[in-house]
């Protein structure tokens, strides 16, 4: 498997700090929030990308792509039935794309849950509908960086819309392009009434990404999720993509989490038999 980790969980750190402290624990990926560079993607100059891609390979990493796409910012809405607010959105997913270009990376992990509600007054329906025609916007555009976008279903408990595998893949049907992939969350997996493994063997044709952490929102290893099943499904299914870190409690500290998460990963995938 090949590790990265999200550039998040070091809240604070300088990006060549991150990078190293990364490598040094055997990460050989790193993955981008726009939120930690500037309050728009357009604000980070291309010197600027050019020097975060040349720090990460200098330190033997690889940044592989964006995600939290929309986290922090305002007046975009992928499911919006404002045709000129879907404009804007779809707009700004292709200058994301363009920057995740820039800084090395080759996909994008669409999930940010509150650039996708259901809009008051409209069905899920018209959101299915509102959504692909955001996404459709910018699909050239995305193609044109060479960049996927992978669609994350997320928890009702976060998301009202795309909840599940099954959802995501009813758009990316419609969207019917390569460069539109599914991403699989292992916290997200935990609230499907499916079990994770057959999640996985179900949706191998479609998976571009997959994050791993726990349900209760720490690194794998951290709580009581079994990842033996989960890398034993990744490797029956012939997954060739990037397992990243994602958390959303950072504590105990960066270090702890980064370095205890792909221990315990590379020792499940050492009882995974090849």
């Amino acid at each position: 498997m090949r590790y990265a980790i999200c550039n998040e969980t070091f809240e604070g750190w300088d990006h060549a700090r991150i990078c190293g402290t990364a490598a040094e624990l055997g990460y050989t990926g790193l993955e981008m929030a726009p939120f930690t560079l500037a309050p728009r993607i357009t604000d980070v100059t291309l010197a600027e990308r050019y020097k975060l891609r040349q720090q990460a390979e200098a330190a033997g990493l690889r940044i592989i792509g964006l995600h939290w796409l929309l986290a922090k910012t305002e007046g975009l809405q992928v499911t919006s039935p404002d045709t000129q607010v879907r404009q804007r959105t779809a707009d700004y997913l292709v200058e994301l794309a363009k920057a995740c270009r820039d800084m090395g990376g080759d996909l994008m992990v669409f999930g940010s849950p509150a650039q996708r509600r259901i809009p008051a007054g409209a069905t899920r329906e018209q959101a299915v509908g509102y959504s692909t025609d955001c996404f459709q916007r910018a699909l050239n555009g995305i193609v044109d960086a060479g960049v996927r976008l992978c669609l994350e279903p997320l928890a009702p408990t976060e998301a009202d819309f795309i909840q599940t595998a099954t959802e995501a893949c009813v758009i990316l049907e419609r969207i019917n392009h390569p460069n539109f992939v599914l991403h699989l969350d292992v916290k997200a997996m935990c609230s499907e009434a499916i079990p994770i493994p057959e999640l996985i063997n179900t949706h191998a044709s479609r998976t571009g990404h997959f994050h791993a952490n726990d349900a209760n929102k720490r690194g794998p290893g951290f709580g009581a999720v079994d990842f033996v099943p989960i890398f034993r499904a990744l490797k029956e299914t012939k997954y060739a993509g990037w397992v990243s870190v994602e958390v959303f409690d950072y504590t105990p500290d960066p270090v702890t989490i980064a370095r205890e998460s792909i221990r315990y990963m590379r020792e499940c995938e050492s009882r995974v038999p090849v």
